[in-house]
This record gives C-alpha cells, sequence and structure tokens, in this order.
C-alpha cells in the first residue's frame, strides 16, 4: 500500500580524509521513501546525491548515523549479512548500463535470479517475464553491442526488477537517453513502484523527471536542503 515506510536515515555522516583536509560529504543527512512511491533525490554535481544512495543501500558505511531498511538496521548487520540483504531486496539501475558485453539479454536477467537462489529453469521464466514487461521479448537473443542506448537501459531495469525487489535505487537513469526513451524509463519506474508496491531512490540531475516523482528532496553540501510531495 502507498505510504508505508520502507526505508529511512537519521543523522547520516561521512567525511573523506586527505592529507590534512577533511570533506564532508554527508552532514547529519535525514532521509526517508515510502513504498509504493518514486523519490528524486536532487541537487549539484558533489553535493553528496551518488554518496547518499551509496550509503541507504549498504554500499558505503556511514561515519555515523543510522538507516532503517524494511525494519531491518543496516548497519548494525555483519557485511556478509548485509550482501544478502541487498540480494534479496533490493535492485539497482546505473547511469552506464553496467552489461557484460558477452551475454545476451536473456542471460544478463537470469545470471542476477541465479545469484538469487533460482534453479536454471525457474531463473529464465522470471528473466523472460521481466524482459516481456520493459517490451525487450522480441530482443531476448542479443548482446549490449547490438542494442541501442534505451534498449540496454530496459534490459537493466529488466534485470534489477525480475527478483521483485522492495527497494529501487536508481543513479542518473535516464542521463544517457533523450527524451522519448527517458520517458519510458521513468514510465517503467513509476509502474514498479505502482504495481510492485517497490519504494523508488532516484538520484538524477534531470528536471524533466519532476512531473513523474511522489517526493523530490534536494541535497546540497551534503545536507538535506528541502523536501517536496505532490498534493494528494
Amino acid at each position: 500500500m502507498t505510504g508505508a515506510p520502507a526505508i529511512r536515515s537519521e543523522g547520516l555522516t561521512k567525511r573523506y580524509r586527505s592529507g590534512g583536509a577533511t570533506l564532508t560529504v554527508l552532514d547529519d543527512a535525514d532521509f526517508a521513501a515510502r513504498s509504493g512511491e518514486i523519490t528524486l533525490v536532487m541537487g549539484p554535481s558533489g553535493s553528496g546525491k551518488s554518496t547518499l544512495i551509496a550509503v541507504l543501500s549498504g554500499l558505503l558505511r556511514p561515519d555515523s548515523g543510522t538507516v532503517t531498511a524494511l525494519d531491518v538496521d543496516l548497519w548494525r548487520m555483519k557485511p556478509a549479512e548485509i550482501d544478502r540483504f541487498r540480494l534479496a531486496n533490493c535492485g539497482f539501475i546505473f547511469q552506464g548500463f553496467n552489461l557484460f558485453p558477452a551475454l545476451t539479454a536473456l542471460d544478463q536477467v537470469a545470471q542476477v535470479l541465479r545469484f538469487a537462489g533460482r534453479s536454471p529453469g525457474e531463473a529464465r521464466r522470471q528473466a523472460e517475464a521481466a524482459l516481456d514487461e520493459v517490451g525487450m521479448t522480441s530482443r531476448l537473443g542479443l548482446r549490449p553491442a547490438e542494442l541501442s542506448g534505451g534498449e540496454k537501459q530496459r534490459v537493466a531495469i529488466a534485470r534489477a526488477l525480475a527478483k521483485q525487489p522492495r527497494l529501487i535505487f536508481a543513479d542518473e537513469p535516464t542521463s544517457a537517453l533523450d527524451g522519448e526513451n527517458g520517458q519510458k524509463v521513468i514510465s517503467l519506474l513509476q509502474k514498479a513502484a505502482r504495481e510492485h508496491d517497490a519504494a523508488v531512490i532516484c538520484v538524477t540531475h534531470d528536471q524533466r523527471l519532476e512531473a513523474w516523482a511522489d517526493r523530490v528532496i534536494h541535497i546540497e553540501d551534503g545536507r538535506i536542503a528541502g523536501a517536496k510531495g505532490k498534493t494528494p
């Protein structure tokens, strides 16, 4: 049901030290995103957007603060437990697609499902269903070099959605795409939120996406500067 809390953070701080200088990338950042909604994280380059998404998803440990994801205190878990949590509950979509050059579209998706414990037959069936959902049924046997940019991103989305994750993290998913393909991508993310009740957290510079978002969070110099949501 839309509105259920999915992930939240309190007091996230992350610093990097180089020589005698200290750079604060996240500064006491509080964040929340709900199931069934798209939450955009926007801000200038170097504002801490990608660091925030890395900390929220368990990829980067903060210096202080907490992340509660699906009622689990993420950073109190051991690294292997975080890996298992991510595999079971999280989907990732990257700006550069991150597809394997030698694998077909079908294999790109099926491989992730095998890692998640599906049998070969089940992985193939679920991969075909995920690719059909993003309109790629006719391209199952093609490798990345044979696909357009928009098609690559749709394969990446199918890979992220195939195991029906409850948390989806997207880092600049439309920046390499034209307007038409960018709209297709955000439409698919909205479908994941609405139909699969996922919490979609999307880092972006793309102002075209604001019209699709349920909530927009602005970050500046590592601090959450403001948030706005749609009126019901």
